[in-house]
């Protein structure tokens, strides 16, 4: 049996607010809900003739109709009326990216494939470097509206930084990357960085990039008999789908898990778009592999890294934002564990090793020790994992269960809180569970 791998969650990932007011949707099939509000032209220095008489709404149903047509011809497959949407006087390189970006789409099934244009959102463009002639440059927020077959029930929506050309009485696409120092940045799927290659299950897909297959085909195996094993587990419910993405590098995992993120230490990360507990409504769920970690699993540490990442998939739609690290990676542990056959000590040598050298535990992990590295973020998740463990075993499963969504559904609460929580579910509190705890893990790990 490998070392047990270390797994984190991104719970924080990107929670989007719908904006109501100004919103136009540009989808096909649809139409464009008019705008509250526009934004005013850019007028980037020396490259735009001054435009003192626009017609907004005239603009906003412009741009609109370029964005339509480009959603269609990506969900036609019509390389010539995509390419068409771009400015011809944009830069080749931009061009060439997006060329490709389009050939890499061709394998990826999707139920949904649009554009949200925000023009009351738009960027003052008077500090953008010059990007070329136009008679005029518009840079309204606009957001990518997708959903993958087989994985998402809803679409989700991901941030594009768009810059728009106008020559003449027809405006085109000028580039993704310009508006970045103006901070409004382009998001980048899988199909930025490859050709991608989607494999179905029953419960969801495998998105990868050729070259793959061995992993693939392990991912493939696993997938639904996870799926299964969780929803035995978890009784609230939820989608039951679920997308692993496979991505070639770091970058691009970067990309698909926030700039931020420690990628090089994971083996697998959960993310989602959109949270929305009062509706229990979630978007773009995804459990994103590590390029090279994941492959260096056996068998059986495989099985339980998927459990585990599909059990914060699961509880996505029950769990508040500042809920209590110990609770949700530990439950994640412990159903990942659940049937693996692996012991506590075999699975927390570290934790063993501090129990039989006399200095058990004598608080719960703190969310400050899942920030951390190396041994002391590997002894937090093993002291999580055997908290929840010691739950189920002295209190039985259903009431582990309803611990966790009693506290993970009331988010960031006091002590006081935390002890009323816990006395009316298991009839002790922190003090008393930390004690029952540690007589566990001695009669355990001796």
């Amino acid at each position: 049996m490998q070392p047990r791998a270390r797994i984190r969650t991104w719970l924080g990932a990107a929670v989007a607010v719908a904006v109501l007011g100004g919103l136009a949707l540009v989808s096909f099939p649809g139409g464009t809900a008019p705008p509250a509000s526009t934004g005013g032209p850019g007028r980037p220095m020396g490259a735009v003739s001054p435009a003192p008489h626009v017609d907004e709404a005239t603009r906003t149903d412009a741009v609109g109709a370029l964005l339509r047509r480009r959603a269609l011809a990506v969900r036609n497959h019509d390389e010539p009326a995509f390419l068409a949407t771009l400015d011809p006087k944009a830069d080749p390189v931009f061009v060439a990216g997006q060329r490709r970006m389009f050939t890499n789409l061709a394998g990826v099934p999707f139920d949904e494939w649009s554009y949200r244009l925000r023009a009351d959102d738009a960027l003052d463009l008077t500090e953008l470097p010059d990007t070329g002639p136009a008679d005029e440059l518009w840079a309204p927020a606009v957001d990518l509206h997708y959903a993958l077959h087989g994985a998402d029930l809803v679409p989700t929506d991901r941030a594009m930084g768009y810059l728009f050309a106008r020559h003449g009485d027809a405006w085109y696409l000028r580039s993704d990357t310009a508006l970045g120092g103006l901070g409004r940045n382009t998001w980048r799927g899988p199909w930025d960085f490859a050709p991608c290659v989607v494999a179905a299950t029953r419960y969801g897909i495998v998105l990868s990039h050729p070259g793959s297959e061995p992993m693939v085909d392990r991912l493939v195996h696993e997938l639904d008999s996870s799926v299964e094993a969780v929803s035995a587990v978890w009784p609230t419910s939820w989608s039951h789908r679920v997308a692993f993405l496979l991505p070639d590098s770091p970058g691009e995992m970067r990309a698909l898990v926030g700039p931020d993120f420690p990628v090089e230490s994971v083996v697998a990360v959960a993310v989602a778009d959109r949270v929305d507990n009062r509706t229990r409504t979630v978007a773009g769920q995804r459990v994103v592999l590590s390029p090279s970690g994941v492959r260096t699993l056996s068998v059986a540490s495989l099985r339980i890294v998927l459990r585990h990442e599909i059990t914060h998939l699961a509880a996505r739609a029950d769990t508040v934002d500042g809920s209590p690290t110990w609770l949700l990676e530990g439950f994640a542990d412990y159903v990942g564990y659940r049937d693996s056959g692996v012991t506590l000590a075999e699975g927390a040598p570290d934790l063993a090793k501090q129990v039989r050298h006399g200095d058990p535990p004598t608080a719960l992990p703190e969310d400050r020790a899942f920030r951390s590295g190396g041994a002391e973020l590997d002894l937090a998740y093993q002291q999580s994992w055997s908290v929840t463990r010691y739950i189920a075993e002295r209190y039985g499963e259903p009431a582990l269960i309803a611990v966790y969504r009693k506290l993970a559904g009331a988010g960031p609460v006091s002590a006081l809180e935390t002890d009323a929580m816990l006395r009316g579910l298991l009839g002790v509190d922190r003090d008393g569970l930390v004690g029952g705890w540690q007589s566990y893990l001695k009669d355990t790990l001796k």
